[in-house]
């Protein structure tokens, strides 16, 4: 057993499931101390592996990385694409308006206010969505700040009706938001898209943007590769989705024929794709009516 990848998938299903690590803990009859030891990788018992499972309701065989994994909340399946980008050199995203890893602080402090704006507007817990969204956007940070640390080489493939969405609505374009704050989302997407164009004419080294015509796909994924292994990520959350959302049910796996059959859908795409100056010149005809 790999006990370090136990760790990293114990801490994402509790963070999946909601519950406090005191919480877990105590059901256990642990010390919160022993329980983060876990999570970092020490040795743990297989009995303790199953009702960390039951716990957790997930399967004993998820848990220790056999087979696939299930995640119906976003900061679940956030916290474990995180660990994964810790050691990959290479990432492929498949489908969306932005390729999250390259925006700006502005996007992040903007989520911010969408986050809280929608937590009053809906009625929710204020002080369970607060830490909802706190847990969210602390991972989302991290992310960034490795990606900027480790420099992995990116390609994403973005979707001409997605990007439209994007700038006709901004950011959280689904959510119901003041004028005042819909207005802001859709400036600051307006901004991005334009470090978007700056981005495809200029090419930097590691980074590749393409623009893919027409609608999207069934599905957004992303193949992410380490010198260890591959993993494949279908994600049904898009960056900017409520905290909670329970809107899919996001997946994680290695297995070779997910992996193997999704980049040959992924590489026929990038072929396909528009590139370089000639998707900058298509985004900026794109953007040009939102700012006239």
């Amino acid at each position: 057993m790999h006990f370090n990848d136990i760790g990293q998938q114990l801490r994402a299903y509790r963070m999946e499931s909601g519950l406090k690590a005191e919480e877990i803990a105590a059901r256990l009859g642990v010390s919160r101390a022993a329980l983060y030891r876990y999570e970092k990788g020490e040795v743990i018992k297989l009995d303790t592996v199953k009702r960390l499972a039951e716990l957790l309701k997930i399967s004993p065989l998820t848990l220790l990385g056999i087979g696939i994994e299930y995640y119906s909340r976003p900061i679940g399946y956030l916290e474990r694409l995180r660990q994964i980008e810790e050691t990959s050199d290479q990432i492929l995203q498949f489908f969306g308006p932005i390729c999250y890893l390259t925006t700006s602080d502005e996007y992040d402090a903007t989520l911010a206010q969408v986050f809280e704006e929608n937590a009053e507007i809906s009625g929710q817990d204020r002080t369970m969505a607060r830490t909802a969204a706190e847990q969210v956007l602390s991972v989302l940070a991290v992310r960034k700040r490795m990606f900027v640390a480790r420099r992995p080489s990116v390609i994403a493939i973005l979707t001409t009706a997605s990007l439209q969405r994007f700038i006709d609505h901004g950011i959280a374009g689904t959510l119901p938001l003041s004028e005042k704050l819909r207005r802001k989302c859709r400036d600051t997407a307006h901004r991005e898209v334009e470090r978007m164009i700056e981005l495809m004419e200029s090419e930097p080294i590691g980074l590749q943007l393409g623009l893919m015509p027409g609608g999207d796909p069934n599905g957004p994924f992303a193949i992410l590769r380490s010198r260890e292994r591959a993993c494949l990520a279908v994600n049904p959350f898009p960056t900017d989705a409520p905290p909670d959302a329970q809107t899919g049910v996001a997946m994680i796996t290695s297995a070779d024929d997910a992996v193997m059959t999704h980049q040959r859908v992924a590489e026929g795409a990038w072929r396909d794709a528009i590139k370089g100056r000639a998707a900058a010149a298509e985004v900026r005809r794109m953007l040009e009516p939102a700012m006239a």
